[in-house]
């Protein structure tokens, strides 16, 4: 696993080694090497294979994303694969609606962290159930495309319940704060931005890309800003005095406390994991 927790997640299809290596010499925290949705159904074999080839070599980098386990090709994925994920960042489960499923995964590739994917309004409602459905569970997530088609959404506003569902229930079940799904435009980089910018403040941490163009947006929306740093400082200067009000007004307590570490851990682990060269507007 990366030393620090993952900001970015760049998906490539298996079936193409030669952008799977390109992937791999990108600056994204996790690759996701792609067995579902990126490749087509007469390809899935090779995509196997060729993931097989990856993984003779520990990938610490590498989490791998295996096809539905309730259809033969994701039989065939755990089956070709249970010997060889215990080098990388895990499995990453789509379509996840019960923690049955998650306790199944997890007997079949023992301690292999695993990464469920709520796809679907049966998989949201069991949230917490499947978060917490085995010590393997290192983190969950939106397949917000395939949830928008099960839902019959829209517009991006019919996705906040299923957003903040996932942000408590991984909070409840004591995971990391869960990235964002993909943002389909990777052409559209201020949308990008200010779309991480809203899941920034609605709890989330970091997302997934398909394109490394969108992985420096990622970074530098997510990096807390000097103002920000500044401001949580003061906080922290002013902390252990019980609830005082700042000079220039705000009310510190502890849960302002709180936030303010928890924007100063931030800033430290991005710090370290380099980062963004360019700057936030």
């Amino acid at each position: 696993m990366p030393q620090t927790a993952p900001l970015t997640w760049l998906y490539v299809p298996a079936d193409r080694p030669d952008r799977v290596a390109r992937a791999l010499a990108t600056d994204a925290d996790v690759v996701i090497v792609d067995l579902e949705d990126a490749v087509a159904p007469e390809n899935k074999g090779q995509a196997r294979a060729e993931a097989v080839a990856l993984l003779a070599t520990p990938q610490p980098r590498v989490q791998v994303r295996v096809n539905d386990v309730r259809t033969p090709y994701g039989q065939a994925d755990l089956h070709a694969l249970a010997a060889l994920v215990t080098g990388t960042c895990g499995i990453r489960v789509p379509k996840v609606e019960s923690a049955a499923e998650v306790r199944e995964i997890a007997a079949a590739v023992p301690g292999v962290p695993l990464h469920p994917l709520l796809e679907s309004a049966l998989g949201l409602e069991r949230a917490f159930e499947i978060a917490t459905a085995s010590e393997a569970v290192t983190g969950i997530g939106l397949g917000e495309a395939d949830l928008r088609a099960d839902l019959g959404v829209t517009a991006d506003a019919g996705l906040a319940w299923a957003r903040s569902r996932v942000v408590v229930a991984a909070r409840a079940a004591g995971l990391p704060a869960p990235a964002q799904s993909v943002y389909p435009d990777v052409r559209d980089l201020a949308g990008l931005a200010a779309s991480c910018l809203e899941g920034r403040a609605s709890g989330f941490r970091g997302r997934a890309a398909i394109h490394p163009a969108q992985l420096p947006v990622i970074v530098n929306a997510y990096r807390p800003t000097e103002a920000e740093i500044t401001a949580a400082h003061e906080v922290i200067a002013a902390a252990g005095r019980g609830a005082v009000a700042l000079p220039d007004g705000r009310f510190v307590d502890e849960a302002v406390v709180r936030q303010a570490r928890r924007v100063l851990r931030a800033s430290r682990q991005e710090t370290r994991q380099g980062g963004a060269e360019t700057s936030r507007p």
